[in-house]
């Protein structure tokens, strides 16, 4: 097992990855920008050190200075979290060239799966489905364009390769706006992510957005923990996610879960992972592959019992996985809630003082959160404050504990996204089960 971990991360990622390696007997190292230094985390961690300013380019995207601080505090491995360096094939290359674990997939891995055309090649090789589309980048040849645009059929949408975040994509209902669609998502490409590589793919009108959770070790073990609905989303931001994802066809979800282990197996794959899938009409689509541990992971933790983190930390310490697919078992159903420090109208983004904060509790209720009485969100970062996660043995039954416990949620002195989060768990279609991506943004009147 690992020796000691640097958390390369900050908030409630970075708390969950300390209480994983914790219970494993590891010691623990927390990094942290200047305005950070009263972090839950940073206090409890065995050792702190700062990285840099506030700016997360001169801190938590420093890659010199986690670096320099790994070999200071003797570490032997660093975790990324999610966000910041957790998906940047550069850093998890100069981790491992410096001596250094990488809790994660390999560099060569992330490129493969970072890039769209490549992941969406690799996956139809390993058999898993995906989005009739270009298979590949669009020609420079304009008639070819309209080509293949004509036979994957009306409306497509053009997507960054390197894309991301909602970033770089835009939908075309037919052929006279298709190449000015392509020539200006190639510029917003090229000036986002610095790669102009765009490609086609068929635009689904009304999915809904389920993912696959995986775990492999690289050693040519892997399992999938099932499935989640991530569909209320907001600019292509998740709000509020649950395991497992309501009203599949049985027979292709069964078929989907099989080619996501497989295809893990024929990357070899390791780490935890999650396939990105778009659903409709009893049809998984893949999207895309996350090569880190997810916000919203703990629904599945909570309806399989496994414990993701410390499965990671299991498999950088070399070791096979401690579960086969027969030991993964659905139990109940679980929801989160995203909370931002946000208002609920406007979403316009709340730092200030925290003067005072009340967690809910009770049976099957999680709270995933680095807040305190007196702490103070930050403007630099992010607006997630923490996560509200419920369980129980069925869907209703969550749904009301999560509607209990976010009335029991007490914060005083920012505003969050609480009564949003509150109408959700109550909204009549979203009980029902199985709304689609645009549910929330029809909702709100955006």
């Amino acid at each position: 097992m690992l020796d000691k971990v640097l958390i390369a991360n900050r908030g409630e990622i970075a708390l969950r990855i300390l209480r994983a390696c914790k219970e494993l007997g590891i010691k623990t190292v927390a990094v942290h920008s200047k305005i950070d230094s009263d972090l839950l985390h940073v206090r409890l961690a065995d050792e702190s050190i700062c990285i840099g300013p506030n700016p997360s380019a001169k801190s938590y995207l420093n890659i010199p200075a986690i670096i320099s601080a790994a070999e200071v505090t003797d570490s032997s491995a660093i975790h990324p979290g999610y966000g910041f360096l957790a998906e940047n094939a550069d850093f998890a290359e100069q981790v491992e060239n410096s001596g250094f674990a990488f809790i994660g997939p390999k560099a060569e891995t992330i490129r493969l799966m970072g890039d769209k055309v490549s992941a969406i090649v690799a996956m139809r090789k390993a058999g898993v489905p995906t989005v009739p589309g270009s298979n590949g980048p669009v020609p420079s040849d304009e008639n070819e364009c309209k080509r293949i645009a004509l036979e994957i059929g009306y409306p497509i949408i053009v997507k960054a390769a390197a894309g991301g975040g909602g970033r770089g994509m835009r939908v075309v209902h037919d052929e006279d706006s298709l190449l000015k669609s392509i020539s200006i998502t190639q510029s917003e490409a090229g000036s986002y992510f610095g790669d102009s590589t765009v490609y086609m793919e068929k635009f689904l009108t009304n999915p809904r957005h389920v993912e696959v959770q995986v775990l492999a070790d690289g050693q040519g073990n892997a399992v999938h923990l099932y499935d989640r609905d991530c569909s209320l989303q907001r600019r292509h931001q998740k709000v509020l996610e649950e395991a497992p994802a309501p009203h599949l066809d049985p027979e292709s979800r069964a078929a989907c879960l099989q080619a996501c282990v497989d295809a893990c197996i024929e990357i070899n794959y390791r780490g935890a992972g999650t396939f990105e899938f778009l659903y409709e009409d009893g049809r998984f689509y893949f999207i895309e592959m996350n090569t880190r541990v997810q916000v919203e992971h703990p629904v599945t933790e909570m309806v399989t019992g496994i414990d993701i983190v410390k499965e990671q930390l299991r498999i950088a310490s070399g070791l096979t996985l401690s579960i086969t697919q027969e030991d993964v078992v659905l139990k109940g159903h679980a929801v989160e809630s995203r909370i931002n420090a946000e208002d609920s109208k406007t979403f316009m983004p709340s730092p200030g003082k925290i003067n005072y904060f009340h967690a809910p509790g009770g049976m099957g209720v999680r709270v995933d959160s680095h807040i305190y009485s007196g702490y103070s969100v930050p403007p630099t970062y992010d607006s997630m404050i923490g996560k509200i996660i419920c369980h129980a043995d069925d869907r209703t039954t969550a749904l009301k504990r999560l509607s209990n416990a976010l009335d029991e949620t007490f914060i005083d002195g920012i505003k969050t996204n609480i009564e949003l989060q509150k109408e959700l768990a109550t909204d009549p279609h979203f009980i029902e089960g199985g709304v689609n991506i645009h549910y929330l943004e029809k909702k709100l009147g955006l």
